[in-house]
């Protein structure tokens, strides 16, 4: 069976459909230079110069680092020409770029005076802009196959089943800062297999099984998960504190059994371990308090602590463990008593820094079933059983009728009698061994295992010619619209529309892109996209020092998470300016953030929308997320949050560092040995003329969050020695505070916004944006100009263009693998 679904996917993947194979690299930005001018789009202009002599400008002023002979940042203008600028359009977005966000030409060296630089960044513009409209290019890609966050959305969305996809599929390969890159999408045989083993156990899951072996399935809580007294899991029940949530998938209905491993300091009281299932409690168990335990032991006296067994029905259920809360008031806790966790390395002593006396769940474990009884309707029936056969002749209508539904939506298209007829072959193997269940779950097995399910293909024309462009079809655009916004498959009504070929109408279109907006699955443009562009991933990997940062929790850094999505969603949610997102004076925390703030608060677990009174947490510069993961372990790193604002925020990263460069000295000898601060590191490491010409833009950025520590908690001191943050910023600036640096950065709001749509762009067309969609990244950002830079416009825009919309059919030689 599966080696027959192997052979059929590899076989129409690379012989059938025809998708254009080439996809363009994203270019290196210029390392190059800075002006002290804000560079609006438009304007009266003091200085009226023509093309030869902005030329001549290029050629004093610019020309003296970027000629043939030093060509700094790889770059060379000797012979650039902005009357020709349109045949070195590459050279020239990069020097658009580096105009626009004031770092050329570099700090110290001489540059026109009056609006010349301005005049030029325009000049080029329209230029470039002029060529592109006469000969539009929208772009290519090859096929798409779901990424892991893909898929697990698309299954839930299908079968109403939580996934895991890392349980199954490879991990992904980020392409600039997103994972849904087309270029980057391998295919081999191994991952193909992998997509085959993931349908054959979802669908598994999904039908159910009547008689399952029984199984033992752990979770781990990891140790910078808090449990103290104060702390209430969402999902636990009240009265409850510490512990863990997970979704279980129980595969039958029978008799399961739960149990739990705890860890905890000496003289502990014993407590009671609360287990409950979908909301219910079913097991209070208590924990016997044995008086001498071993230190370090799992477990009182070194057992799990275990219930006996309990009914639970088919399907998938949240199952907590929790420890129900003994007394109110004050808990003993050596050294940190709000912030108890395992965050130590060391369980050789239960008296180490950062150990509360409190018990811990460390691991919890659900077993069966036993005695297995049927199957209860759970939510993946139901989406698949949406008819029940009573007679024998019944059955493979009704099958035909649940095949053909859940192809539909899972091929995002109707399904064909080709497709039918593949799919029943499946089912009469199925009905043939076991019978009808059986057969239904081999057809939605043969649905996931379809190239029409993994691969989004966008067919050419017949008429397309290689060179020219094409339209995408109304099925192609649906299909791309659903996943950009939704992360999900077209539902009915937009697959509907594209079916009757009223999807491509621009009035119909808009008003579809607002509906989908509106809808909750639109959260999935913070939750995918904001969270991508950010880096936010990045915060699962950051593990602060515990011995500096003791009450730093899992819980904390996904609080932070969560504030950043909120915060994106809000944007989105009421169509606010884009521009918010550096200046609003408003976030969402919890309990565990707001504390973390010092933010006045007296809600609970959940998120709730407050007002700032600190100027300097405004915005996104002010997130714990942002400040966490560009930080280290031990100390807060000014270089990596200097080259988090140039490369996220402003689209303009400095160069990587060349090879041999020193490390930062952590100690003064000629001190005694005295920790040195974070600005005296910079400023040693800074002497080196080589270090300086890119540490020079990064570190007065960096520095003026630096009164952010590690965790992004506010500070006045490092070390024992009064902070000092300030610095000129590249432009000459005064800067010395996150305030600081945002009234500067939003003197020159068009990087920031151009680097925004750039980025929307890519993650909606998942390619690489190159200099050639420059001119597209120009035009939507004019036009949310004229509505006040309101979200809409600018998914409105990306939406509504030929980048969106079209493609180029690549001319690929006939040595080209895969090709067309």
């Amino acid at each position: 069976m599966k080696t027959v679904l192997a052979a059929a996917l590899i076989l129409i993947v690379l012989a059938g459909p025809a998708w254009d194979s080439r996809e363009t690299s994203h270019p290196t930005a210029s390392s190059a230079p800075a002006l002290a001018e804000p560079l609006p789009v438009g304007g009266v202009h003091a200085l009226a110069l023509s093309s030869e002599e902005l030329s001549d400008v290029v050629q004093r002023y610019c020309v003296v680092c970027h000629n043939d002979a030093a060509r700094t940042g790889d770059l060379t203008l000797q012979s650039f020409d902005v009357a020709a600028a349109t045949s070195q359009a590459e050279v020239a977005e990069k020097m658009i770029v580096k105009l626009r966000v004031g770092m050329m030409p570099p700090p110290g060296m001489p540059r026109p005076g009056g609006d010349t630089l301005q005049l030029l960044v325009e000049t080029l513009e329209d230029e470039l802009d002029r060529s592109a409209r006469a000969n539009p290019n929208p772009g290519s890609r090859r096929f798409q196959r779901l990424n892991r966050s893909e898929y697990e959305s698309v299954v839930l969305d299908l079968l109403g089943l939580y996934v895991d996809a890392e349980d199954w599929l490879p991990p992904d390969t980020y392409l600039g800062s997103f994972d849904n890159g087309a270029a980057v999408q391998t295919l081999s045989v191994t991952s193909l297999e992998a997509y085959m083993r993931a349908a054959g156990e979802i669908s598994r899951l999904a039908v159910g099984n009547r008689a399952p072996p029984s199984e033992r399935v752990t979770y781990e809580v990891p140790k910078s998960v808090t449990q103290h007294a104060w702390d209430h899991v969402p999902g636990t029940p009240y009265g409850t504190r510490g512990g863990t949530v997970v979704m279980h998938t129980f595969p039958a209905d029978g008799d399961y059994v739960f149990s739990a491993n705890t860890q905890h300091g000496m003289n502990s009281r014993g407590e009671d371990l609360v287990v409950s299932v979908a909301g219910d409690v079913v097991a209070v168990v208590p924990l016997e308090h044995s008086g001498s335990l071993a230190r370090g032991t799992l477990g009182y006296n070194g057992l799990p602590v275990e219930t006996g067994p309990i009914f639970v029905p088919a399907g998938q259920h949240e199952v907590s463990f929790s420890f129900a809360v003994r007394r109110d008031g004050p808990y003993e806790d050596r050294l940190s008593p709000r912030g108890q966790s395992y965050t130590s390395d060391s369980f050789k002593e239960t008296t180490s820094y950062g150990l509360t006396l409190l018990p811990h769940l460390r691991e919890a474990t659900v077993s069966g079933p036993r005695n297995p009884r049927g199957l209860s309707d759970t939510e993946s029936r139901r989406r698949i059983f949406t008819c029940s056969p009573t007679a024998a002749e019944e059955q493979r209508a009704c099958a035909e009728s649940i095949l053909s539904r859940l192809a539909t939506r899972a091929y995002r298209r109707s399904a064909t009698p080709e497709d039918m007829s593949g799919l029943m072959a499946f089912y009469d193997e199925g009905f043939a061994e076991q019978g009808f269940e059986e057969g239904v779950r081999r057809g939605v097995e043969s649905i996931l295992s379809s190239p029409f399910f993994v691969f989004r293909f966008e067919f050419a024309p017949d008429d397309a010619t290689p060179g020219a462009s094409y339209r995408l079809d109304d099925i192609a655009l649906a299909s791309r619209l659903a996943m950009f916004l939704w992360t999900a498959v077209p539902d009915a009504e937009l697959l509907s529309l594209a079916e009757a070929g009223r999807l491509s109408d621009e009035q119909v279109l808009e008003e579809q892109v607002h509906r989908m907006l509106a809808d909750p699955r639109s959260e999935s443009l913070a939750t995918r996209f904001a969270a991508q562009w950010l880096r936010l991933q990045d915060l699962e990997a950051i593990e602060p020092d515990p011995y500096y940062n003791p009450d730093y929790s899992r819980q904390l850094a996904r609080a932070m998470l969560r504030e950043t999505e909120l915060f994106f969603d809000r944007l989105v949610r009421e169509d606010r300016s884009f521009l918010e997102l550096f200046t609003a004076d408003y976030t969402f925390v919890n309990r565990y953030l707001a504390e973390h703030y010092g933010i006045p608060f007296s809600g609970g677990t959940d998120f709730e929308l407050v007002q700032l009174t600190d100027d300097n947490r405004r915005g996104i510069l002010g997130k714990g997320s942002v400040l966490t993961l560009t930080s280290l372990a031990n100390r807060t790193s000014p270089v990596l949050r200097g080259k988090w604002v140039m490369e996220v925020l402003l689209g303009s990263p400095p160069p990587p560092p060349p090879p041999g460069v020193p490390a930062f000295e952590e100690t003064a000898s000629e001190e005694g040995g005295r920790v040195l601060t974070t600005r005296e590191r910079m400023e040693m490491h800074s002497v080196n003329p080589v270090c300086n010409a890119c540490h020079q833009y990064m570190d007065p950025i960096g520095l003026a969050l630096d009164n952010f520590d590690v965790t992004g908690k506010w500070r006045i001191r490092e070390n024992g020695n009064p902070l000092d943050t300030r610095g000129n910023f590249y432009d000459g600036t005064p800067i010395a505070s996150p305030a600081d640096l945002r009234e500067i950065v939003m003197k020159r709001p068009i990087p920031l916004i151009r680097t925004f749509t750039n980025n929307l762009l890519g993650y909606a067309t998942g390619r690489s944006i190159t200099h050639l969609d420059a001119p597209t990244v120009r035009s939507i950002q004019r036009q949310a100009e004229a509505n006040d830079y309101r979200m809409s416009s600018f998914i409105l825009g990306v939406v509504k263009s030929d980048a969106f919309r079209m493609k180029r059919l690549e001319v690929v030689s006939d040595a080209t693998p895969g090709g067309q």
